[in-house]
């Protein structure tokens, strides 16, 4: 039977995932794009992620590696699965197919003024590609967020709202072309959805694959690896989708907010 710290873990996992179908939600029913709010959100989850993945989550898989292996063997370990993890979710990003960027702003407003010279066959593969690629990029993000939350709580919460807010936009940039090409709701909202669900599936393949074996060695390695994913998907996606929304200054003050909070929540649960 599974624990309550596993069960725990799961079910943050799958609210990180399914926040996608929040961004499909909004492109159904919201006039408009609040491109300041999401600007600093985006921000905000980065400034999340960047602080907790150098602070927190590093010095953990240093101290881990470090009692198995001694210093400064584990720290060399340490910083070798850092960068392991970032060539990992690089590799993925490589390889994902690229028709359309799945990470490039959409605006709810497409919604209604798509352009008329987008072939609707265009318009669903830009969909399903983009529903392809997010679900790809979820695998590795539900492996983070499950990870994080088994060793620490808090620390899983406050990925898992990192990771929530990134996947807002990931709805909306499925939903749109998808709604166009297809007229229905149902279809945009289901493969926006389904995308989502990719996060807790990578969780459990995570769990039944590897967590057979767990031991201080192996936590060490996955976290400073998860640790170097995190790192990259917010200087490779969530800055750079922040800066396109809105201002510079919203989103680098997003950035800061997220971090004092992620160090105000470190402090008091220390």
């Amino acid at each position: 039977m599974l624990s309550s710290t596993v069960l725990f873990a799961f079910g943050l996992t799958l609210f990180a995932g399914l926040s996608t179908g929040v961004g499909s939600a909004l492109a159904f029913f919201a006039k408009q794009t609040n491109t300041r709010f999401l600007s600093g959100a985006l921000g905000f989850s980065a400034g999340v992620m960047i602080y907790v993945s150098l602070i927190e989550i590093f010095t953990k898989a240093r101290d881990a590696l470090g009692g198995v292996l001694g210093e400064p063997a584990g720290y060399i370990w340490t910083t070798i699965s850092f960068f392991g993890g970032i060539a990992l979710i690089a590799l993925i990003d490589k390889f994902v197919p690229s028709f359309e960027n799945p990470h490039e702003p959409r605006l709810i407003e497409e919604m209604k003024k798509y352009p008329e010279s987008r072939k609707k066959d265009q318009l669903l593969r830009m969909g399903l590609f983009s529903a392809l690629a997010i679900a790809i990029h979820n695998f590795p993000e539900g492996l983070a967020t499950f990870t994080s939350a088994l060793t620490d709580k808090t620390l899983g919460l406050s990925i898992a709202v990192a990771i929530a807010i990134h996947n807002i936009p990931e709805g909306i940039a499925v939903s749109v072309p998808l709604y166009y090409a297809t007229g229905s709701k149902k279809k945009a909202f289901l493969y926006s959805f389904l995308s989502g669900l990719a996060e807790p599936v990578g969780a459990a393949l995570g769990y039944f694959l590897l967590f057979r074996f767990f031991n201080k060695m192996l936590f060490g390695v996955l976290f400073a690896a998860v640790a170097g994913i995190m790192v990259f998907i917010s200087l490779d996606e969530l800055l750079p989708t922040a800066e396109k929304y809105g201002e510079h200054h919203i989103a680098i003050y997003g950035v800061i907010s997220g971090m004092i909070l992620m160090a105000g929540s470190l402090l008091l649960f220390a």
